[in-house]
């Protein structure tokens, strides 16, 4: 692994809480080394005072060690370039309660420098992410925990951070939640962020990471991947079709010959509760149930996709932009209606410079009289308009000169 792949580097690391006359009161973290590698999942497990919070908090810079090396993005956690890599969601949801998400969500948007377009963009595709689009003119002192934890996670992406760090992410989350945040992590990861998870909820670690450390007293005590911390390689599992009671006593007769084992149990597998769950909510969902909390979220923020991770955000570019036949096939359109307006306009001026080949069939004394004495009255009037009509359509060559009567 190179030097440059390394996110975070823990080497040695102590934090140590004194009283006011500097005495040792607490040592929180005790000597603990772990690396984080770029695009990587990585897991901080460890039960309530283990040191997960403070270890955080030491990565944020918001905590000075007491001794060992921590790196992170090869400078130290203090660095205010550091900082603005970061995303970060505490363990606790702190958000301005009379503000709204959208408020919320430009508010750091804003902290972070971003323009104007870009924070409201970011804003729309974040809100749809975690599934709060419907509530996002609601004030946050209305939401429940689990909403809060959803828009704290919006607000920990809205500067497109290189490393998400999440404090107990789905603290408040009911089930529903709870899986469409791992699906987020997950997918995240596909897309080449760099994620450091801290929980003491051991499924949603063992979910989604890659690799793992389990804290105790301030100390690690494992480290690995999934695999291999969880192997249990005292049992086999075989998963077949459902047996015969009678081929079920056979497989046991020849256990017992083969290895002097027997079967400790047999039973059906059955459905998981959180499956039952989210099958339940589904059906409701798709039955256009009515709810006023979060619904479902939507597909990732575009400018959370990695243009380098994988070929697709290429593809997703590609669907998403207007195709090169489309922009064509508006040319055209422009080109048609232009043409089309321009032959009515043709068809107008023929029809004013064309004499009637008809006449009408009654016309009245009054109408017969009327028209010789506005001719009479006006006899340059035929002149003036026949010269109009000619400039309009392209000019003539023998047009009588401006101020020229006939004889």
């Amino acid at each position: 692994m190179q030097e440059s792949d390394l996110i975070v580097e823990a080497v040695g690391l102590e934090k140590t809480f004194t009283d006011f006359w500097m005495r040792a009161r607490a040592r929180a973290v005790d000597g603990i080394n772990f690396e984080i590698h770029r695009h990587e999942i990585f897991g901080l497990l460890g039960p309530n005072g283990s040191g997960k919070s403070t270890t955080i908090k030491m990565i944020l810079g918001l905590l000075r060690k007491s001794r060992g090396r921590l790196l992170v993005f090869g400078r130290d956690p203090s660095d205010t370039a550091v900082k603005a890599k970061i995303g970060y969601l505490p363990e606790e949801t702190y958000l301005y309660r009379f503000l709204n998400p959208v408020e919320t969500l430009d508010y750091y948007g804003k902290l972070f420098g971003l323009d104007r377009r870009t924070r409201r963009r970011r804003t729309d595709e974040l809100l749809d992410m975690v599934g709060l689009t419907q509530v996002a003119h609601r004030p946050m002192g209305e939401f429940s925990k689990g909403m809060a934890r959803r828009l704290g996670l919006a607000q920990a992406l809205v500067n497109d951070p290189e490393l998400l760090i999440l404090d107990e992410p789905t603290s408040g989350l009911d089930p529903l939640g709870t899986k469409q945040v791992k699906d987020l992590l997950l997918e995240l990861g596909r897309r080449g962020k760099t994620i450091l998870l801290s929980s003491h909820l051991l499924a949603d670690v063992e979910d989604v990471c890659h690799r793992m450390v389990i804290l105790y007293g301030g100390r690690v005590r494992a480290e690995g991947t999934g695999e291999a911390l969880l192997a249990d390689t005292s049992h086999t599992v075989l998963r077949t079709q459902r047996l015969k009671p009678e081929t079920i006593q056979a497989i046991d007769t020849l256990l017992h010959e083969r290895e002097g084992l027997s079967l400790e149990s047999v039973q059906a597998p059955r459905q998981t509760l959180e499956a039952l769950f989210l099958e339940i909510v589904e059906k409701a969902r798709l039955e256009q149930t009515d709810t006023s909390g979060a619904r479902s979220g939507g597909n990732i923020a575009s400018f959370l996709r990695d243009e380098t991770a994988d070929g697709s955000a290429v593809v997703d570019a590609l669907v998403r932009t207007p195709s090169v036949s489309s922009t064509v096939r508006d040319v055209v359109t422009k080109s048609s209606v232009a043409a089309a307006t321009a032959a009515a306009q043709d068809d107008v001026l023929r029809a004013l410079v064309e004499p009637q080949t008809t006449a009408p069939a009654k016309t009245s004394a009054s109408s017969s009289s009327a028209a010789p004495t506005s001719a009479a009255s006006n006899p340059s009037s035929a002149n003036v308009d026949r010269s109009l009509i000619d400039g309009l359509l392209g000019g003539s060559t023998n047009a009588p000169a401006s101020g020229e009567k006939d004889a």
